[in-house]
């Protein structure tokens, strides 16, 4: 491979980042060569290489860019402007499960930033930060296309649908001490550099690990409802099949025909259905 060329940055050399010992560098080596392949360029394997030396350290270091820009051919200028970029590359060492708060909008509506605050609280860390212990590092972040499910938090990029701050005090607690966790849906929870590795491309060996967890249950139409003010925003929890919310009020009963995994499938009315809101020409084409 074609060795990373060196960059001066506002005048001044920069610092050659410390090697990974020999031994780690030969794995890494072996693996980068197998992600890299799979590309008809070699540029391309980048985003998988960053996961790879994430997989490593638990976090994009200036030893894994420099690694990524040697086998690459690229400048570690070149491989910063992407590891910035992405929110998913830690730049920092974090804790062993990356919890994330949703906080955007629906999330926000719902709950979101109360249990932002909560935990904040109860774990005793700011955005970004972890725990003395290094098991979590909490963060609040943007939509993960699961509004269906508001509020949201994410364990390791593990879904945990309809949060309120008491269950996701316990899940933190959880986490802690050791206890098993399962996500709402997908597959079984793992750790944060595990997850890198699996991120890179390599296949979870857990066993059983591929099997996914189940559905996330009746899908929420709080959306439509809140936008055409026929309900106020009250947190929820989904418990297990079969079992009664611990900490949250009765759900809304689901509409007829509105089982479905996502409220996008269910039956809904539009402007051509709704008499308040009839669909017709405009102004100008009625003239």
């Amino acid at each position: 491979m074609t060795e990373a060329r060196s960059e001066v940055s506002l005048g001044m050399p920069q610092l050659p980042a410390p090697a990974y010992p020999a031994e780690v560098r030969a794995r890494l080596e072996a693996d980068a060569k197998e992600v890299i392949a799979r590309y008809p360029g070699s540029r391309s394997a980048l985003l998988p290489l960053l996961h790879l030396v994430q997989s490593e350290e638990g976090f994009v270091s200036r030893t894994g860019m420099a690694f990524c820009a040697e086998l690459l051919g690229l400048t570690t200028a070149e491989v910063t402007a992407v590891a910035t970029f992405y929110t998913m590359y830690r730049r920092k060492p974090s804790g062993d499960y990356q919890v994330g708060v949703c906080t955007n909008t629906l999330c926000a509506v719902m709950g979101g930033d109360a249990i932002f605050d909560r935990l904040k609280e109860h774990l005793g860390v700011g955005n970004d930060e972890t725990t003395e212990d290094g098991k979590v590092t909490l963060e609040h972040i943007e939509c993960n296309a699961a509004c269906d499910f508001a509020p949201v938090v994410m364990v390791n990029w593990e879904f945990f649908d309809n949060q309120t701050p008491e269950s996701a005090t316990r899940l933190v607690d959880d986490l802690i001490a050791g206890r098993t966790v399962e996500p709402t849906r997908g597959a079984p929870l793992c750790s944060y550099k595990d997850t890198a590795r699996i991120l890179a491309g390599f296949p979870d060996e857990r066993p059983g690990a591929v099997a996914a967890t189940g559905g996330a249950g009746p899908a929420s139409l709080i959306g439509l409802k809140l936008a055409k003010g026929e309900a106020t925003p009250q947190p929820r929890v989904v418990s297990p099949r079969g079992e009664a919310p611990r900490d949250a009020a009765p759900r809304d009963e689901p509409q007829k025909g509105a089982e479905h995994l996502s409220s996008h499938d269910a039956p809904q009315e539009t402007s051509a259905s709704d008499p308040d809101n009839p669909a017709g020409p405009t102004a100008e084409e009625g003239e």
